[in-house]
């Protein structure tokens, strides 16, 4: 049956088209971790392809070395550079407004009004969805979840981990796994201060440091708890993505827990976020799937669809760190 008010459909697919870039923005502002891959420049596009790959270096180039005169010098071959890859994750939220709501929003202005709401809602549902995905292990609605931070920065023993991410066996390479320490206790301030700077200081080669430390409730209030006044510095550029902050050491420290907590409330996860990317693609980053104008056949309604596909990737994974804690 046709759309009671064929005027309604070009202002949602205009809405939605008109509006990608912003949904986008405020989908990535809903949690720290992508707020903070969107800081540091790390939200990259991808045109197509299979697979969304990300390479890496995964050992050193065995001919380095020292030499004197005319010492030859070694040019064997070497394969230092690999890849990670990750599969394409779709997600979608439909927009739907029935012939009566159109009715009962006769004239412009309300129309408008109308398909602002449906559109922040929106909004809201695939923040809310990508925002619980982020932190997942993938396995979500049968393994069409985004590949998370539970399988990239897995809560099991380092020298435990037999994990495949992004294709790779953390079984046969070791320098796949991330740090991770369990069983610990962090119920002083000593002790906590002593787990975090353990875990920061096993995440850091050279310049390469955590900058993004993410706790759970529990562990958020003993951080806090075990700091002096005059210890507690916020940073503002983290302030400014609705997100209080404090460092640690060069870090943001961001609760994760809190109203529907995604962090387990005795874990922290210890971020490189260099080493970590938001790979939305580029056609289909928060847009408004084709056809744009969805009748149904046998309702007097008009559906707009919502939709991304992308994942979220990494390509260093022993910079990456988790504490889970007992006590």
């Amino acid at each position: 049956m046709a759309f009671a008010n064929s005027s309604i459909t070009d202002l949602i697919a205009t809405g939605i088209e008109a509006r990608n870039k912003q949904i986008a923005d405020n989908v990535l502002a809903n949690n720290p971790i992508t707020a903070q891959l969107k800081k540091k420049g790390r939200v990259k596009t991808f045109s197509g392809g299979h697979k969304i790959i990300e390479e890496l270096s995964f050992t050193t180039n065995p001919n380095g070395g020292s030499y004197s005169g005319y010492d030859p010098l070694p040019t064997a071959p070497a394969d230092v550079i690999s890849a990670a890859e990750y599969n394409i994750k779709q997600y979608a939220v439909p927009v739907t407004v029935s012939g009566l709501e159109t009715l009962q929003n006769s004239g412009k202005e309300a129309l408008i009004d109308l398909v602002d709401a449906r559109l922040e809602v929106a909004e809201a549902t695939m923040a809310n969805l990508l925002e619980t995905d982020v932190y997942g292990d993938g396995t979500g609605n049968g393994g069409k979840a985004l590949t998370g931070l539970e399988l990239i920065v897995e809560p099991t023993a380092t020298a435990s981990q037999t994990q495949t991410v992004g294709g790779i066996s953390r079984t046969s390479y070791p320098f796949w796994r991330n740090y991770c320490a369990t069983g610990l206790t962090t119920n002083t301030a000593a002790t906590l201060q002593a787990v975090w700077n353990t875990a920061y200081a096993s995440t850091t080669r050279g310049a390469d440091h955590v900058d993004l430390i993410i706790p759970g409730a529990q562990e958020w209030g003993r951080f806090l708890a075990s700091l002096q006044a005059i210890q507690r510095f916020t940073d503002p550029s983290s302030a400014t993505l609705g997100f209080p902050s404090i460092k640690f050491m060069l870090a943001d420290v961001v609760l994760g827990g809190g109203i529907g907590g995604v962090v387990d409330t005795a874990e922290t996860l210890f971020l490189n976020t260099k080493y970590l990317k938001w790979r939305p693609h580029s056609a289909r980053n928060m847009v408004s799937l084709d056809p744009t104008r969805r009748y149904a056949t046998n309702q007097d309604a008009y559906v707009q669809i919502l939709a991304f596909a992308g994942n979220l990737t990494c390509s260093g994974a022993q910079f990456q760190g988790r504490t889970v804690t007992t006590t």
